[in-house]
């Protein structure tokens, strides 16, 4: 595994700190209505997409998620600036202001959604390692899921497929312990998701996804396997959010005590401790970085503020209504 340095300390704290601001600047404008539909927050889960980048080749690998899908896209290298901007709605944003919310992409980044269906993502993982392994490609898919989704068919119906054919892919689920608002003992009598991945002689296993080290290390095992066509691995990457399911969620399952007891491990604070017992930084390096994060949200949400809304005609030249409309060239 690439080396863990100071820089990397850096780094992940610089990162993780704008994911989290950036999107208690959405939950703001949300309650503003300048952001409409759904949102669904990374608050808490910033370690996994760390230690994931960490470890990724961005040159070549591959990302797709659910709908909490904010901030992945601008870690693989999307502009925060158009990512704000397609959550308001503008003609500026990554898909022009149509996606929204929970339908963030970006091909020229290899990050494929965003998807509003729950597991809808999980087969389309799978492809698109196989079509990396058909055009042999060397590059690796990081297929993540929630909770809640590790009980739908189409993972059993995708892992059966994974392994027979030696794809390329990681699948992780980000367990934050709520599929919405219902805990996974609830769900099911084995709360250890992982063994799932027994059954079908996959190699699978437990993550500390608090701490984006532990997060690197076992991707980076699990991503060189893939590189070296042994195939997919599952990994439950046991992490928590902070805000509920979405902006909507009361929240009624879950006392503040219990959100008070995890914020005491937040990733962040374990990064910035490190920073400071091992003098990486000093406390006005640290503020330093702190003011650059705060400057560049604000320029995220002048640009989105700013941006227009796109043209009415831009809904008509993306939907077509001719009867032969498979022959005709998309507009856009």
């Amino acid at each position: 595994m690439k080396k863990i340095t100071k820089a990397t300390y850096l780094k992940w704290y610089e990162d993780m700190l704008f994911w989290r601001k950036f999107e208690d600047k959405l939950a703001q404008v949300y309650i503003q209505q300048k952001v409409r539909g759904f949102l669904h927050l990374y608050n808490g889960q910033e370690a996994i997409l760390a230690g994931a980048l960490h470890v990724m080749d961005l040159e070549k690998d591959r990302m797709i998620t659910a709908y909490r899908n904010h901030v992945q896209p601008i870690g693989m290298g999307v502009d925060p600036r158009r990512v704000m901007a397609e959550l308001y709605g503008k003609k500026t944003g990554t898909s022009q202001g149509m996606g929204g919310s929970m339908h963030i992409f970006s091909k020229e980044h290899r990050f494929y959604g965003g998807h509003g269906i729950v597991g809808g993502q999980i087969p389309l993982g799978a492809g698109l390692a196989f079509a990396d392994k058909y055009f042999k490609r060397d590059a690796v898919t990081l297929t993540f899921l929630g909770d809640g989704a590790a009980r739908q068919g189409s993972l059993h119906e995708t892992f059966t497929m994974a392994v027979k054919w030696n794809l390329p892919v990681v699948f992780c689920v980000e367990n934050n312990g709520y599929a919405m608002g219902t805990s996974v003992a609830r769900t099911s009598k084995s709360t250890e998701i992982w063994k799932l991945g027994l059954g079908y002689d996959m190699p699978c296993g437990p993550v500390d996804a608090m701490n984006p080290e532990k997060v690197a290390e076992a991707l980076d095992e699990a991503i060189t396997r893939a590189r070296k066509g042994e195939g997919p691995t599952f990994l439950e990457l046991k992490t928590y959010r902070y805000r509920g399911h979405s902006m909507s969620d009361a929240q009624k399952y879950r006392t503040k005590e219990e959100v008070a007891e995890y914020q005491k491990i937040d990733p962040i604070t374990q990064v910035k401790d490190i920073l400071k017992e091992n003098k990486y930084a000093s406390d006005k390096e640290i503020k330093a970085i702190d003011k650059r994060v705060k400057d560049l949200v604000s320029e995220c949400e002048k640009f989105a503020e700013e941006s227009e809304f796109p043209d009415i005609q831009t809904m008509y030249d993306v939907v077509y209504e001719q009867k032969d409309y498979p022959f005709l060239p998309h507009k856009l």
